[in-house]
This record gives structure tokens, C-alpha cells and sequence, in this order.
């Protein structure tokens, strides 16, 4: 029998760079292949491809054997593809049926829709393959988790036999993790076949039948997690030893950089999403803030780098009230910021990295005179930096958007590392970057940390918060609920605290406070 899958030969070149180099795949039907590789190796373009957004130069594509042309996501979803990609293609204020059955429409004679047969279809599809998900519940009060499920149902109801899944897990609690993987179990049971890409090795080890390396357009090797170990595909992905663990050494605790003071901040439309939060940031320790994605993180790193003027409360850095400073009197007052959306808040895409390396010291001397810009100055500032932070770039006159996700960030990493900070608010730092970018990020983190700045990070991936924490807050609809030392607490405790839930295995630690801190 042939595979439900194959690519062969496939090749795919943009100028100046070959970015699927003849890449030969197989997929099973009923198997779950896990695609490996760093940003910038070829997955993504491979994945449009396959889902009918590029053409591929060379190669061929086959469906149970039988040669396929897939030049847009209409002939992929013909042919039996589907997708979920990282960031979720739902509409709030739609109910799961609505989203489910868009583009896809049941209808009644005289052409209404038949909302009551496509909520019929979707409960069977949830019972099938244990997805609990309600038809008339509204998307936007569903939790990310059972939004995820609500992507899946739209597959299937399309008769997916392939589903492609983007960085599945990047917004969800171990617990959905967990969920998760036992639906894609279930899926595999039932027949379905899935691709599944990601940068979190152990996950890959946990649900993949089959792994692929592939490494600058090149499929490297291909291996089983019973043959594997992280460490291996981190070598394979990397072309390198990388290590896996960060060394940190307890940190030297310092004077009081940062204090929040009751801060309440509102959305667009008046909804509190930072609510009475408290709490103090030291020189020389990392204070990581941990919650699912949409629990108030993003508005309160707003709120501290001056992107959002505060409802009430205060915020004070070095002794001085910057509640409603500018983001420019923040970042004179020592402050640095890795923001979440490297792309929307963190670079000029459209300039190139010797100007973006500037962008927060431009208007000081050497790199003006008060008038204009001393090029030569900048120029030299950028070279320098490009060889010290290891940004891969033909040069310092290329635009950034040119650049891969890691470079792009290791550009920010350099402009607010080049200068002297005291502290550093890191923003979901290391989001959708590879294991050999995560290294990187990590160990100028902590490095940071040992000069003595005081670090505030804020991540989704909870093995990035228990690795490089001295302290963790839990985020959870606006407040934080609990403060515990990093030590105190394990990974599972925090995904529950997360979800809400105070673990009953570890109450003497966990209080609902946020005056008094846990010491254990």
C-alpha cells in the first residue's frame, strides 16, 4: 500500500536562497510525523507547498499514489489537507457552528442556513474523537485549548485525512498539552494522518511515531523517539552540540529596581485586564510571570514599557514614578524591552539592521550630532554588534524582514543588551525560535541577571519559566494569584494554578495573596 503522503524531489528557490533543497517525505497513513528543524531550515515553505500557498520549482507530490497539482488551500482541502496554524483562524463573536461551517455551509431549501444539521454534524464529530466541544458555545468565552479543538473540528468536517499542526502546543497549559496529545491519538486510531511541527523536543518524543530533521532546506535524518533522545535531535537540527539545560547559579540579590503598586489597566473597551496587581522586582533575580496567553500578561508589559497608560496604580523603576512616562523616559531611566511581537513592536521590518540597531539611542552622540545622523558611527555600531551577538546577515545594510525569526530577534538582543541597563522586561523571548536560538536568548539572560540587572520575564512555555526563574508569579484573568519561589513549585502544580485551580497537593505553598510571597 502506498503512503497517504509523498513528497519527492521537492525544491523551492528565492533569490539568493534555496530554501527546500530535493526534500523526499513520506507520511503513513495513521502515523504522526514529527518535522523538525531551526527557524529558517525550510519547514514553513515546505508546509505552504504542501498546503497550496507556493509552487514548488521542482518535485512532486503524491496522495495514495496517485500524483497531485496543489496550487491553492482549496485544491489542498480537495485533496484531503488541513492545517492549524499556530495563531488560530476563529472569529470571536462567531458560535463554534458559525466558524465550523464557514466556507463550508449547510443550507435549507430557499438557500437558509442549516445551522441545527452543521451543529448535529459537529457534535458527532466531538464524540468520535472525544473533543467535548459545544456547537453553540461563542468562540471568544471558549479557553485557548478548547479553541484549538474547535480548529481540529473544522478539518474534519471538511474529511481531512491529512492535518498539518503548526506549533500545536505554543499557547497551552501542560494540562491541554496532555489533552491534546490523547486527540491525536485518537485521531491516528480512526485513521487520520498528521504532520506536526515544532521546536519542543520533548513533546516530539512524547507523541511522534516518526521524526525528520531537516536543516537549511536539507532533510538531515529521520529517526523514531525510541532511537532518539533530545539531545540527539538537538545535534541534528543544530549541527552542533547544544545544551539543553541552562546553567544557573543562584542569583546575588540586589536593591529594589521595580515596584508595582496596585496597577489596574483597561482594554479598548473598558474591561479591567490588569487587576490591583502588586509586587516588587530585584536587582540580580529573575521574576518570571506565568499564565496562558490572554490573562492580562501582554497589557501589563504594556503598562510597564509605556505602551499603555495605567487606569490607577503605580509604577516605579529606580525610586522614580513612571506610571505615565513615555516609552522614551523609561528606556533613559536604564530600562530594556524584548517585546512579544518582535515584528510589531520591536523593529522597522522596512529598515535595515545597522538603522534598527539605533532605533532607541539614535538621537545620542556618536550617532548624531543633535541634527543629523553620523552614518559612519552607526555603521560601525552595527558591524561590531553583528559579530558580537552572532546575527547571521550578508550584511548590516540588509532589511530586517529579510532575516529569520532567530536573527530578527538576536537584532533586539543586541540593540537593548548594548547598553547599560537595570532592568530588562523579556517578552515571551523566545517564542517560535529553535533550540539553538533559545540557548542563545537564555544564557544573555542570565548573564544579565549575574551583572546584576533585574529581569522580568514573561512566557507562556513553562520550562522556560522554571528554568530560569528565581521566582514565579501565576497570571490568571488579570490578577496575580500567587508568588512562589521557583524551587517550591513543580511544572504540574503551576499548570493547574494556571488553569485556576489551586493543587490540593501543594496548598501549604500556594496562597491566594498578592501582598505576601511563599517562602519555602
Amino acid at each position: 500500500m502506498p503512503p497517504i503522503l509523498e513528497l519527492k524531489g521537492i525544491t523551492k528557490r528565492f533569490p539568493g536562497v534555496l530554501a527546500n533543497d530535493h526534500i523526499d517525505i513520506k507520511l503513513e497513513k495513521g502515523e504522526i510525523l514529527a518535522l523538525l528543524g531551526e527557524n529558517g531550515a525550510g519547514k514553513t515553505t515546505l508546509m505552504n507547498i504542501l498546503y497550496g500557498l507556493y509552487k514548488p520549482d521542482e518535485g512532486e507530490i503524491f496522495i495514495n499514489g496517485a500524483k497531485v497539482e496543489i496550487s491553492s488551500p482549496i485544491d489542498a482541502i480537495r485533496s484531503g489537507i488541513g492545517m492549524v496554524h499556530q495563531h488560530f483562524m476563529l472569529i470571536p463573536v462567531f458560535t463554534v457552528t458559525e466558524n465550523v461551517m464557514l466556507g463550508e455551509e449547510y443550507t435549507r431549501p430557499g438557500g437558509f442556513l442549516d445551522r441545527n444539521k452543521a451543529a448535529d454534524r459537529i457534535r458527532e464529530l466531538s464524540e468520535t474523537y472525544k473533543l467535548n466541544v459545544n456547537p453553540d458555545d461563542l468562540v471568544e468565552n471558549l479557553p485557548v485549548g478548547l479553541q484549538q479543538r474547535v480548529e481540529i473540528i473544522k478539518l474534519l468536517f471538511r474529511n481531512a485525512d491529512i492535518l498539518i499542526m503548526d506549533e500545536p502546543t505554543a499557547v497551552l497549559t501542560p494540562q491541554e498539552v496532555d489533552e491534546l496529545f490523547n486527540i491525536l491519538k485518537k485521531l491516528v486510531e480512526k485513521g487520520k494522518s498528521i504532520i506536526f511541527i515544532t521546536h519542543k523536543l520533548r513533546e516530539v518524543m512524547e507523541c511522534a511515531d516518526r521524526i525528520e530533521v531537516i536543516r537549511s532546506g536539507k532533510v538531515v535524518g529521520a529517526t523514531t523517539p525510541a532511537e532518539a533522545s533530545p539531545e540527539k535531535l538537538a545535534t541534528m537540527m543544530v549541527g552542533r552540540e547544544v545544551d539543553l539545560i541552562t546553567d544557573k547559579k543562584p542569583g546575588d540579590l540586589r536593591e529594589t529596581v521595580l515596584t508595582v503598586d496596585k496597577l489596574c489597566v483597561r482594554d479598548f473597551h473598558s474591561h479591567v485586564v490588569v487587576d490591583d496587581v502588586t509586587f516588587e522586582l530585584h536587582g540580580g533575580e529573575i521574576l518570571g510571570i506565568a499564565g496562558v496567553q490572554g490573562n492580562g500578561q501582554t497589557e501589563l508589559v504594556r503598562a510597564l514599557t509605556g505602551l499603555k497608560t495605567p487606569f490607577s496604580g503605580k509604577i516605579i523603576i529606580s525610586e522614580k514614578d513612571v506610571s505615565r512616562s513615555s516609552p522614551r523616559r523609561i528606556t533613559e531611566l536604564g530600562s530594556a524591552h524584548i517585546p512579544e511581537d518582535r515584528q510589531k513592536d520591536g523593529l522597522i521590518l522596512a529598515s535595515s539592521i545597522a538603522e534598527n540597531l539605533v532605533l532607541n539611542t539614535y538621537f545620542h552622540r556618536p550617532f548624531s550630532n543633535g541634527i543629523i545622523l553620523e552614518r559612519l558611527a552607526i555603521d560601525e555600531n552595527a558591524n561590531e554588534l553583528v559579530r558580537k551577538f552572532d546575527i547571521r546577515t550578508p550584511g548590516i545594510k540588509t532589511l530586517v524582514h529579510s532575516l529569520s525569526g532567530g536573527n530578527q530577534q538576536k537584532v533586539i538582543i543586541a540593540r537593548e543588551f548594548s547598553r547599560p541597563i537595570k532592568l530588562l522586561i523579556a517578552s515571551q523571548p523566545t517564542r517560535g525560535l529553535d533550540v539553538g536560538s533559545i540557548e542563545y536568548i537564555h544564557s544573555r539572560i542570565i548573564e544579565k541577571r549575574d551583572e546584576g540587572c533585574a529581569v522580568l520575564l514573561v512566557s507562556t512555555e513553562l520550562d522556560e519559566i522554571m528554568q530560569l526563574s528565581d521566582r514565579i508569579a501565576v497570571m490568571f484573568r488579570g490578577k496575580i494569584i500567587t508568588i512562589v519561589k521557583a524551587n517550591a513549585v513543580t511544572k504540574e502544580e503551576l499548570g493547574l494554578i494556571m488553569a485556576g485551580v489551586t493543587p490540593t497537593i501543594n496548598k501549604k505553598k500556594i496562597e491566594n495573596t498578592q501582598a505576601r510571597e511563599i517562602i519555602t
